[in-house]
């Protein structure tokens, strides 16, 4: 009888000493705080997520709209630089067809200038019926004369003989200053060489000598 108590006594602190007995508690407590806190923890659960995700959206958005800001600026820089490069090799294009032929006027200036050189060396008494050879001489050097101004209007080569004019650096070069009488100081008193200009550019400046106050 003894031995039977005994066992008894040990079996049940084995049942009570079980994990299954010990987990039970847990669960009961974990069973009663959802019920005790309901359906509105979930609630709130999806609303701190929903609100964790928009503001990761927000974030990105502001990136892609800074981004597309940067990129913006850089395809307006670029078009304004491929338009500016294009405004200007047009314009190359434009003074190369202008002024390609500036080396050779300026040679020919050289030839422009032994003509008038030639014109104005001929005695103009001389000039006369009785002098045929010398007459019919410088009637074809006045007319080749005439003839390659013509040709050098034409292409925009322009003479300039600024005597009596004001003084222009960007168009006259000025050999010497002297107190000139009936010239008012800072005009052109005598003109040495003349100039040309080629479509409104200064091809070769007028050598000039300009009257100052005495």
């Amino acid at each position: 009888m003894a031995s039977w108590c005994v066992r008894a006594v040990r079996q049940s602190y084995s049942v009570l000493g079980s994990p299954a007995l010990k987990r039970a508690p847990l669960r009961l407590l974990c069973t009663a705080t959802q019920q005790k806190n309901g359906p509105g923890s979930e609630e709130e659960a999806e609303k701190t997520e929903q609100g964790a995700a928009d503001k990761v959206l927000a974030e990105e958005k502001v990136q892609l709209e800074e981004q597309l800001k940067e990129m913006t600026e850089k395809y307006k820089r670029a078009l304004a630089d491929t338009e500016n490069l294009r405004t200007r090799s047009q314009r190359m294009v434009e003074d190369a067809k202008l002024y390609g032929i500036q080396g050779f006027c300026k040679d020919l200036l050289e030839v422009a200038d032994i003509l008038e050189k030639a014109t104005e060396s001929v005695p103009k008494e001389e000039v006369t019926n009785q002098n045929p050879h010398l007459k019919n001489l410088y009637d074809g050097l006045v007319m080749t004369e005439v003839q390659i101004q013509k040709v050098f209007t034409k292409h925009g080569l322009i003479k300039l003989n600024p005597e009596g004019q004001k003084f222009d650096p960007y168009e006259h070069e000025a050999l010497f200053h002297a107190p000139v009488e009936g010239k008012e100081p800072g005009t052109v008193a005598v003109v040495t060489k003349v100039g040309y200009k080629l479509h409104g550019r200064t091809l070769r400046p007028a050598l000039v000598g300009v009257a100052k106050a005495p």
